[in-house]
């Protein structure tokens, strides 16, 4: 539409922090009302074919950013997960890559962060081991060494004995009839294996059990 002169700007009357933007009479865009100060339109303004394309630009990142914060409001995600649902909702790379620049300046987003809730939240809600969560973190996009890291500062040999001691005493009832212990052993220990547990650490509370449902 542009070159052209801005004659009106209008509030959206089902959002206000949207505004209508009229050019020689026209409806043109619409932009948000922080985009409308950044880029400081006002009516009588002319508007050459740079300052349209600089709007439109402008607009442009101002949606992925929102997006981006609504994502963020929903649950806390990876770099990598935040970019993936960007791209699915068609913003551009170099959209994507300023609004991960802002969020990691203001400390809106770390992988570091995000490793450490997760594993929190794992180890309350439903215990995994270390090799588990690490393959979890990976999954979800953190990189090898944060996730080793994050892994190795939340998690020892003493308290992954017992998250999988605990895993073990809530799932020992579906395994409790197997006719022998090799049995016993193979389909338990594969379901400790599926949730993160070692060989060394899976040993010990086999025997155990196997013991007390044999006792």
């Amino acid at each position: 539409m542009p070159p052209g002169t801005i004659t009106a700007l209008t509030l959206q009357a089902g959002d206000q922090e949207r505004v209508n933007v009229f050019i020689d009479g026209q409806f043109a865009i619409g932009v948000s009302v922080y985009v409308m100060q950044d880029e400081r339109l006002h009516k009588g303004q002319v508007l050459t074919q740079n300052d349209w394309d600089r709007l439109e630009q402008a607009e442009r990142g101002s949606k992925a950013w929102n997006a981006a914060l609504r994502l963020l409001e929903v649950r806390p995600r990876t770099e990598r997960e935040l970019r993936d649902r960007l791209r699915r909702k068609e913003f551009l790379p170099d959209q994507i890559d300023r609004v991960i620049t802002r969020l990691r300046d203001l400390e809106l987003l770390d992988d570091a962060q995000f490793a450490k809730l997760w594993v929190a939240n794992r180890q309350n809600l439903s215990p995994r081991g270390a090799q588990g969560l690490r393959q979890e973190l990976r999954a979800k996009g953190v990189n090898r060494e944060v996730a080793e890291q994050v892994v190795a500062e939340t998690t020892d040999p003493d308290s992954e004995r017992e998250a999988c001691a605990d895993v073990a005493r809530r799932a020992v009832h579906k395994y409790s009839n197997a006719p022998d212990r090799m049995t016993f052993n193979r389909k338990f220990g594969s379901f400790l294996q599926r949730r993160g547990f070692g060989f060394d650490t899976i040993k010990p509370v086999l025997d155990e059990l196997w013991n007390a449902t044999r006792g």
